[in-house]
């Protein structure tokens, strides 16, 4: 069901009205029920593969809870006949037990992504080589299902996975209220990509009716719908008509095009968000921000602080950060240093570690080269404004926003056109 269509404004509706008639003890079985049947009616087969990420992340989180909580135990109850050598042996074989059952469970649920996603795209790249070798033998493509919204709610998942490991959150004890986490139905389709101890502070509460805030989300799910509706989909028209026909369409057309693609990509994503954030607001549930006007920004950091939020700050808490403090980054960073002096060795980790950040958001968004492009364009962009140019932008704000504008619109080309020889083409007009 799309947000746009009667089924499922009716579908929210049923469910609202549910909501508030039946016993509040039942509000958080009810949702939970309402995600799964909206996920049924994408596809029954789609079942299969989120079942298998709550379940195995359930177990998981329950192994490494366990595991914490046998740690503390037996340090308790050997307080004072253990050396503090004995201490940090004991601790460091727990944390390789947990860090053994936490890459089993990133292995198993990343690896369902990879398969399903990308696999028929590393079969294109194979018989490309294969063909640019004149090789008569080519491997047939996969007939593999791509379940609906399997790139949020694994990595919403993973996250949760990543923060019990962490200690940063506890094992949810319920299976049940994970499942409903995991597939909480207004954020399926176009996220945010929310962490379990901010959604389920109010996920599982129960709520009585509040005509204010009931008012506060209606109103944002008519703007919602309004961004979509009126905005996104009428100027779909004109962006299909002009960036999938550059031969007909040149000069001013093009760029026009291309000023209009970013318009409408905006007023469809966040037209979703507002959809998500007022359906859930409408039953009391807060769901986390997930645009801040990016548009206004004045440089390409400032705006990725700003669009998509939520994923920004999971690739940045779960990517960046453990790759740049790692040992083996660490000891590149040591090395950079010793050879190239103190201002390029510190670089040297946080460059490695935001390439690796915006490959794999390119490649999240879609098993495409020009989405790695894309990605790899931001990297660029990112990497020159930490070189320096972004102390020029803040000093010049107009210039910063005309720089930002253009650079974005540029860059959702990238986005819109998978067809590389098709993109050349485009710019070149």
């Amino acid at each position: 069901m799309l947000f746009t269509s009667y089924s499922f404004i009716g579908f929210i509706t049923i469910v609202f009205l549910l909501y508030y008639l039946l016993p509040k003890k039942c509000q958080w079985p009810l949702l939970l029920v309402a995600s799964y049947v909206f996920y049924f009616f994408a596809s029954p087969s789609y079942l299969i593969f989120i079942g298998a990420t709550t379940v195995s992340a359930y177990l998981v989180s329950r192994k490494l809870d366990s595991l914490q909580t046998e740690q503390e135990a037996y340090l308790k109850t050997k307080k004072g006949e253990l050396s503090r050598e004995e201490k940090k042996a004991y601790k460091a074989a727990i944390k390789a037990k947990k860090w053994k059952w936490l890459l089993l469970c990133l292995f198993f649920n990343l690896g369902i992504l990879a398969v399903l996603k990308y696999t028929n795209f590393m079969i294109a790249n194979i018989n490309g080589v294969l063909s640019a070798f004149h090789s008569d033998g080519q491997l047939s493509f996969v007939n593999l299902v791509l379940p609906m919204g399997i790139s949020f709610y694994t990595f919403q998942t993973m996250g949760y996975i990543i923060d019990v490991y962490r200690g940063t959150s506890k094992a949810e004890k319920n299976p049940f209220k994970l499942a409903l986490f995991v597939s909480f139905f207004p954020q399926l389709v176009q996220g945010p990509i929310s962490r379990f101890n901010d959604l389920s502070q109010s996920l599982f509460e129960q709520h009585k009716f509040d005509t204010k805030v009931v008012g506060y989300g209606l109103y944002r799910i008519t703007w919602g719908y309004f961004k979509k509706a009126v905005i996104a989909d009428r100027i779909l028209t004109a962006v299909n008509a002009i960036i999938h026909d550059p031969e007909t369409y040149q000069g001013g057309f093009v760029f026009v095009g291309m000023l209009f693609y970013a318009f409408e990509l905006y007023a469809d994503f966040t037209g979703g968000i507002d959809i998500t954030i007022g359906i859930a607001q409408t039953m009391g549930i807060k769901v986390t921000e997930n645009f801040q006007r990016p548009y206004l920004s004045k440089n390409i950091k400032e705006y990725w602080k700003r669009w998509h939020i939520t994923m920004g700050t999971w690739f940045t808490d779960y990517i960046f950060y453990p790759i740049s403090v790692c040992k083996p980054m660490l000891k590149l960073s040591k090395f950079s240093r010793s050879k190239f002096g103190e201002v390029i060795g510190k670089r040297v980790p946080v460059y490695l570690s935001s390439f690796a950040v915006w490959f794999t958001t390119g490649i999240w968004h879609g098993a495409s080269w020009n989405f790695i492009l894309w990605g790899l364009l931001m990297f660029a962009l990112i990497s020159v404004e930490k070189l320096g140019l972004i102390r020029i932008l803040e000093g010049v704000p107009a210039l910063g926003h005309l720089y930002m504008a253009l650079a974005i619109s540029v860059s959702w080309v990238l986005f819109a056109v998978t067809d590389l020889s098709q993109m050349a083409v485009y710019f070149a007009r």
